[in-house]
């Protein structure tokens, strides 16, 4: 389609164009239903295929072991930072959390609303341009639970290590990097995403838990953050996002046609490491990351030293055609989100804009 742009924005993010097609295809008679996936019960037949469907693939393509749950729930990523110490800090009543930008802070501040929580390292002081090294996180052996967010959407960086923390469990929010590379389910006690920027349209959370985790939640958790009540109820208590599950189970389906995880971490960083390259050789850009092991394959943040020319290269780039660049308000400067379904095509667009904007003005 040739109205189609560049959409490098942190998300909602930009989804495979084919699995669009198909959704337009059936968005007013599903396979032969005579209805849309959005207007179908969600305790009909046909919706229970695709719900049980998307499930299998989703459990299939992350080789989630059996001993794990999956719940496809609402309430966006932000809510399991309640959700998360509600399930699980009854165990000790402490919590370790890493602080490696804006969102894992977000949900410190809010699991000390719970229990003892402690720090376990912070790259606050660095405004967050690296990830901690495994030496530098301080693990209490009694903690509940060790927290962490292994993609910064908008400092940039991003865990390449899996933390070691003994006998504590590992929980992380896996928002931005979900089926972007391989993940050993087995060392998480509990992996939750927000689909909006890898898998499915937004409202759709996805929680992998350890079934022996749940069921230990605070007397007084509410009905819909309770994880074991949402286990029994096989995550429709209520009505779930029905078309979000719909969407995430055809992006599913493109994933395995693109060599499942093990074929898409092998494009994501084809791609990040294209751009890196690009900006690395630029006379007036930078990248923000400063550490060159931390940086994202998800997130690429630059900035020039003047504020006016990030502004042009922002303009001038929505006028050839490159939607979302600019940075967050808390950082400014640019970011260039390049998830799952940023075809090369488009990286490589941006690379030779990148090229022609730093000869023009360097």
């Amino acid at each position: 389609m040739s109205d189609r742009i560049y959409n490098f924005s942190a998300g909602p993010s930009m989804l495979p164009l084919e699995v669009l097609e198909k959704a337009g295809r059936e968005i007013t008679n599903y396979q032969g239903s005579g209805m849309s996936v959005m207007e179908m019960s969600h305790r009909s037949k046909v919706f229970q295929k695709i719900f049980d469907d998307t499930k299998a693939k989703f459990k299939k393509l992350m080789n989630i072991p059996d001993d794990y749950e999956v719940l496809f729930l609402q309430g966006g990523a932000s809510t399991q930072f309640s959700a998360i110490p509600l399930n699980l800090i009854g165990a000790t009543g402490k919590a370790d959390y890493a602080l490696t930008g804006n969102f894992s802070t977000l949900a410190y501040k809010e699991a000390k609303k719970y229990g003892d929580i402690a720090v376990a390292a912070s790259s606050e002081a660095a405004n967050h341009t690296y990830i901690p090294t495994q030496d530098q996180l301080v693990v209490r052996p009694d903690a509940s639970y060790f927290y962490y967010c292994a993609n910064n959407t908008i400092y940039g960086t991003e865990w390449n290590y899996v933390p070691e923390t003994g006998d504590v469990p590992l929980v992380c929010d896996m928002s931005s990097d979900i089926c972007s590379r391989v993940v050993d389910v087995s060392k998480y006690g509990v992996i939750y995403a927000g689909a909006q920027k890898n898998l499915a349209p937004a409202g759709l959370t996805i929680v992998i838990v350890k079934k022996s985790l749940a069921g230990h939640q605070l007397p007084f958790t509410p009905l819909m953050l309770d994880w074991q009540t949402q286990i029994k109820k096989d995550s429709m208590y209520n009505t779930p996002p029905c078309w979000c599950i719909y969407m995430l189970g055809e992006v599913l389906t493109w994933l395995e046609s693109m060599g499942g995880i093990e074929g898409m971490e092998k494009i994501k960083h084809g791609k990040a490491q294209m751009l890196y390259d690009v900006l690395d050789d630029s006379k007036l850009f930078h990248c923000c990351a400063t550490d060159k092991a931390s940086r994202s394959d998800m997130n690429v943040t630059f900035r020039t030293d003047s504020n006016e020319m990030d502004q042009k290269f922002v303009a001038e780039s929505t006028a050839a055609g490159f939607a979302n660049l600019k940075g967050h308000r808390v950082v400014g400067g640019m970011r260039a989100s390049i998830y799952n379904a940023m075809p090369v095509e488009g990286v490589e667009k941006l690379c030779e804009f990148i090229k022609k904007f730093d000869k023009e003005n360097a």
